[in-house]
């Protein structure tokens, strides 16, 4: 029997993009509902949608023609998985607060099968603390979330985080969330951010990276079903729904806690790791020296990678380091895998505005081949990873 999705259309712009989701979701064999608010139907019409389904689209909660003969209690259990795209501020606000004036606010509230929501609205709406503290609510409640995606806006002039996911990412993280995904039963370790070394109370070494990256592919592993346990320096994001963070601050703190969260199969090292820290740290602030400037003497960092990547009873079985470069970028990924010993290298250029940005242009290098991705968001970077990573861990020939 085909698994069974209800597709709830919200009310924006990107609900033009739900009728592509249609045709993706049924080439891959899944049998498709369709409910539709007020407001989706201002964008696309239930005809169009009705079309490609095969079968009405549901509409209204006191339609009594569609109660007698569905009813919307039917559509919220008589699925295997509901999908929200696009979903609004609004769709979110009420699924997050239990309001049910609607017939998708109401198979939201009845349903006892699993959710996952594609938001997508204005960067400012999406930024907003109530839209925030909604999705983080939502979260707690076992929610999925797939995007929203940074980029160009309808509005003229507008971009950042908003965009829905594309069709085929919503499909996919369909896909992955009625498979109960292909790394269930695998554990991964992710690091993630910058890290920080002390030279006195109030001062300290560090770098520009945001966490943004290893975030999304912690994320991403996490819906494909893996056990992720994600080491972050300090960084401004929120945990990633499903995910064990672990908060740490200087590279040997993360190496210890990296260590702590073996064995995995899979290590993927993203962190922006500090290759000196200051060889000590003054116990009280360091005060300036009229004389001039002051001498603050160097020692190098534990690597990190090399460290994970020894042979061993507890090494992962895929160990992939990541390698910021601004020029000979294949080259020094390549110089990179032999002295650190780790099996794959993402590298990639931050040239540009990569570190604190939104979009990633990487290049995946291994033993045996080196692949260019165009320059696509972080999250679409972090669910192609996951991808590779997961066809490597679910196949007898890991891919060299």
């Amino acid at each position: 029997m085909s698994k069974r999705v209800l597709l709830i259309i919200g009310g924006g712009i990107a609900a033009y993009k739900s009728l592509e989701l249609i045709r993706r979701l049924k080439e891959r064999g899944l049998a498709v509902r369709v409910v539709m608010t007020e407001a989706a139907q201002k964008f696309v019409t239930p005809l169009a949608a009705g079309a490609l389904v095969g079968e009405r689209v549901f509409t209204d909660l006191f339609d009594q023609s569609q109660e007698f003969d569905v009813g919307h209690i039917r559509l919220a259990r008589e699925i295997d998985l509901i999908v929200v795209a696009p979903a609004t501020a609004d769709l979110m606000a009420k699924a997050a607060n239990g309001l049910a004036n609607d017939l998708a606010s109401a198979v939201l509230l009845a349903t006892d099968k699993p959710v996952l929501m594609a938001p997508a609205m204005n960067p400012q709406m999406w930024a907003n603390s109530a839209t925030q503290r909604n999705a983080a609510t939502l979260q707690a409640d076992k929610v999925r979330f797939i995007g929203p995606n940074a980029g160009e806006m309808a509005e003229r002039g507008e971009r950042g985080i908003g965009r829905m996911a594309e069709p085929e990412e919503i499909r996919d993280a369909v896909l992955a969330a009625l498979s109960d995904g292909p790394l269930k039963g695998k554990r991964a370790l992710v690091t993630a951010g910058p890290t920080v070394e002390a030279i006195d109370p109030v001062r300290f070494l560090s770098n520009r990276s945001s966490g943004k990256q290893g975030y999304a592919i912690a994320a991403a592993l996490a819906e494909l079903g893996a056990e992720v346990t994600l080491v972050s320096g300090p960084t401004a994001l929120a945990a990633p729904h499903g995910v064990k963070r672990v908060n740490v601050e200087s590279a040997r703190d993360m190496l210890a806690a990296s260590q702590s969260a073996l064995p995995a199969d899979v290590a993927v090292m993203v962190a922006a790791v500090a290759d000196w820290r200051p060889a000590k740290t003054a116990a009280t602030k360091i005060k300036k020296d009229k004389a001039g400037a002051a001498d603050i003497a160097l020692t190098e960092n534990p690597d990190i990678l090399a460290t994970l990547s020894k042979p061993g009873k507890k090494r992962p079985k895929l160990v992939i380091g990541f390698a910021a470069e601004t020029n000979d970028i294949e080259a020094h990924a390549r110089a990179k895998i032999a002295k650190k010993g780790c099996d794959w290298i993402v590298a990639n250029d931050v040239s540009g505005d990569v570190m604190g940005g939104d979009d990633n242009t990487i290049m995946l290098i291994t033993k045996g081949r080196a692949e260019t991705w165009t320059r696509m968001p972080k999250g679409a970077v972090a669910r192609k990873l996951a991808a590779e990573i997961a066809q490597a861990l679910t196949t007898k020939a890991r891919r060299k």
